[in-house]
């Protein structure tokens, strides 16, 4: 399975859900949620910043990991997104791999 980042800011009713059910219930909802869609959630951690919360998830494909991001973003009141993440072993392959290219000019 392929690892994702997740990253989620609460808009104001959000972050009014939060207040009332606490930390634990969203990461239980996030963890059912990722289970749903067949990955596992390794970590999750709330932060201040351009982000409220954080998470890094192994999902089956890409598919399913853009079907939790548009679930979650047509709920109106979070806005996430998805990073696939790569590890460095797929980056040294990737660098044997790289074409040559001519820019422009």
């Amino acid at each position: 399975m392929a690892k994702y980042l997740m990253q989620a800011s609460y808009g104001a009713q959000g972050v009014q859900g939060l207040i009332q059910g606490g930390g634990s219930s969203r990461v239980a909802a996030v963890e059912a949620l990722v289970q749903q869609m067949g990955g596992t959630v390794e970590v999750v951690y709330f932060s201040f910043g351009d982000s409220d919360v954080i998470g890094i998830c192994d999902m089956p494909d890409n598919v399913s990991a853009v079907a939790i991001s548009l679930a979650v973003n047509a709920s109106g009141v979070i806005n996430a997104k998805v990073t696939p993440l790569i590890t460095p072993e797929e980056l040294d392959a990737a660098a044997k791999k790289v074409p040559s290219y001519t820019p422009p000019g």
